[in-house]
């Protein structure tokens, strides 16, 4: 296991702790001391964190002081030998710190619970075999196509399993879409510390990740565990085709220079994420303007926007961060909403972690562990209820549940206040949909700062058209020197541009049409030994955690592996009784929620007006059905 992302001392002295106490985050220092003294009665009620407040408490001062000293009492003895402290928790006491810190019961909480909590330096799911020991004549190897978050952990859990690979890249480095945006201010707007693998933690400078420092630990991570030695760089997948003779498939190749290659595999991997194809808007006249059109994952850094008129085109998560820092040294910015993006109230969204905080999560065995815990729980757990429709309620365009309701009073609160006195500003930035029908995004009141600018105007509409010089609004026409795209990406157009071929040449991209589908995201029946990661109905909005989702992925991927290996079989292949099953169920849930529920138009939603991108249950369910290939599911030959 890597050490070089998660350092952990072995000694650290009263006079050490107390120096940094006053940084430390209150509920992760009161579980952590239940852990190491065994005293579970810091978990007191009155010192129970607000949950929209974590990892800090939420508390008043005085409390949060009272609860430090108690901590700091009780610990002191044990410092002098925390590097023998136990790295888990007992059951009894995990359960106990679970439904303390939620302020309630949580269904299958000692599941839940132990994925949530990840002792440092230790990979609890990684692959317990090897293969040249559990099948030491196969002929098994894999292809994994991309190498971006769920790429590499692919990648990982197949160098762990001892099964030959390769990882092929279209880029020229690692990180897929955090190599690929290098826009102005572009970060992730989920807490660093579960912005990673859980098994590889990392000394992170601030609250929400820049995208260099993002890109770095990818690349730190292929480093030092030995993954860049299987990389195939600056090389497209154009087409795969399964090879019934062969049971493998075969994988076209080529690279920016034309050059082709063929591959044979016996399981590919298809890890090319959902926020790999811009979406270019088909606006009359884009292809008369004369200045720089730029989208936000192909910036252009050469462009100086000094005193230039700029026009944006979207307000979404890359809008928001990307229009404050031109609006900065622009002459104007005109910026075109189609509509209005919720936002959430997140002050340390572009703040440092203090250097208190971080000496305690290098340096205070497993304090780490406990912050991450008081993040991640809460998220896994989720707030599912709040995007779910309530047909009694009765639900409309305004909300569809009281739980809903609730979620919008809360963000609506927080946009006046935003507003101020400009009561046409107010109606142009509150959106005219149900919270969570749409990504909710992270803000520390950058956004309305900036549409509040002189040199700054927000327009509630879309653009009419585009020509030489600028760009029409009715009979109005905006000059502008360089026009911005925040307009997203293709999310449902899965593994396009690559063909898949399956059983009999059977077309991936024909049978799906636009709706795009596979059994937990992964896998299809015609395709066998064809594993997606990120695949269909796999992104979370307000009940989950990406990289939580591509951890599972992993585990079923590999865990399908060995059920190929150990069997001896050439190919699974999952049966159609199976899929069709499960794609009823998905299409019946997403029904329910908000995103599926709602009219308003959403990169959740594909032309059809169907959800091919979110997973609609509970996250538990997701974990507990991919925690191992269940055999019958499968044809196996």
């Amino acid at each position: 296991m890597n050490k070089t992302l998660d350092r952990t001392t072995t000694q650290v002295s009263e006079e050490e702790l107390a120096a940094h106490l006053e940084s430390a985050q209150v509920p992760a220092l009161i579980m952590l001391t239940a852990h190491v003294t065994g005293d579970a009665s810091v978990l007191r009620d009155d010192w129970r964190p607000n949950l929209r407040a974590l990892p800090s408490s939420g508390l008043d001062a005085e409390t949060e002081a009272a609860a430090r000293a108690r901590c700091f009492e009780l610990l002191a003895p044990f410092l002098p030998t925390q590097n023998t402290w136990d790295s888990v928790p007992s059951e009894e006491l995990r359960l106990a710190m679970s439904t303390w810190l939620m302020g309630a019961p949580v269904e299958d909480a000692l599941a839940m619970s132990e994925v949530a909590f990840i002792p440092n330096n230790t990979d609890p799911r990684q692959p317990e075999w090897k293969l040249d020991e559990i099948a030491p004549d196969t002929a098994l190897n894999a292809v994994v196509i991309g190498a971006g978050f769920s790429g590499l952990l692919a990648g990982l859990r197949l160098k762990q399993a001892g099964v030959p690979f390769k990882i092929i890249e279209k880029s020229h480095d690692v990180g897929g879409t955090w190599w690929e945006n290098t826009y102005p201010d572009c970060r992730t707007d989920v807490r660093s510390h579960i912005y990673t693998y859980s098994f590889t933690q990392h000394d992170w400078e601030t609250h929400f990740g820049r995208q260099d420092k993002i890109h770095g630990y990818l690349h730190q991570f292929a480093a030092d565990n030995g993954l860049l030695e299987h990389m195939v760089y600056g090389t497209e997948v154009t087409a795969t085709r399964w090879n019934e003779d062969t049971n493998s498939w075969t994988l076209e190749t080529k690279t920016a220079q034309g050059v082709g290659e063929t591959i044979e595999a016996t399981v590919v991997v298809s890890a090319v994420g959902q926020l790999n194809r811009p979406s270019i808007p088909n606006l009359e006249g884009i292809d008369s303007f004369k200045g720089p059109i730029v989208h936000s994952a192909q910036w252009d850094h050469s462009i100086d926007f000094t005193g230039k008129k700029v026009v944006v085109v979207g307000t979404g998560a890359s809008a928001l961060q990307f229009a404050p820092a031109v609006a900065k040294v622009a002459e104007q910015v005109t910026i075109f909403q189609r509509s209005a993006p919720w936002l959430r109230s997140t002050p340390v969204l572009r703040q440092e972690i203090a250097d208190g905080e971080r000496w305690l999560l290098n340096n205070l065995n497993q304090y780490r562990a406990y912050y991450r815990f008081s993040i991640f729980l809460p998220r896994v757990v989720g707030n599912l209820p709040a995007a779910t429709v309530d047909p009694s309620f009765p639900p409309t365009e305004v909300s569809v549940s009281a739980a809903n309701e609730a979620l919008r009073k809360e963000l609506t609160e927080y946009l006046l206040e935003q507003a101020g006195d400009d009561a046409e500003l107010a109606k142009q930035i509150i959106p005219n949909y149900p919270p969570a029908a749409k990504r909710i995004i992270c803000d520390d009141g950058t956004w309305v700062k900036t549409l509040k600018r002189e040199n700054v105007r927000l327009v509630s509409q879309g653009v009419n058209r585009i020509d030489e010089t600028g760009v029409w609004l009715g009979d109005e026409h905006i000059e502008a020197d360089v026009i911005l795209l925040g307009t997203g990406f293709k999310a449902s157009d899965f593994l396009l541009p690559m063909s898949v071929a399956g059983i009999g040449g059977k077309d991936l991209h024909e049978t799906w049409g636009i709706d795009a589908s596979a059994y937990l995201g992964s896998t299809l029946p015609g395709f066998p030994n064809f594993f997606c990661m990120y695949g269909p109905n796999t992104n979370t909005v307000i009940h989950g955690n990406l990289v939580f989702f591509l951890e599972c992925q992993a585990v079923y991927m590999i865990d399908a592996i060995k059920t190929l290996a150990t069997g001896g079989y050439k190919s699974m292949n999952l049966r159609d009784d199976v899929f069709a099953e499960y794609d009823k169920e998905i299409v019946a849930e997403s029904a329910k929620r908000t995103w599926g529920w709602s009219k308003t138009h959403s990169w959740y939603m594909n032309a059809e007006g169907r959800s091919t991108i979110m997973w609609p249950l509970p996250a538990r369910n997701y974990f507990e059905r991919t925690t191992q290939v269940r055999t019958e599911d499968y044809k196996l030959g």
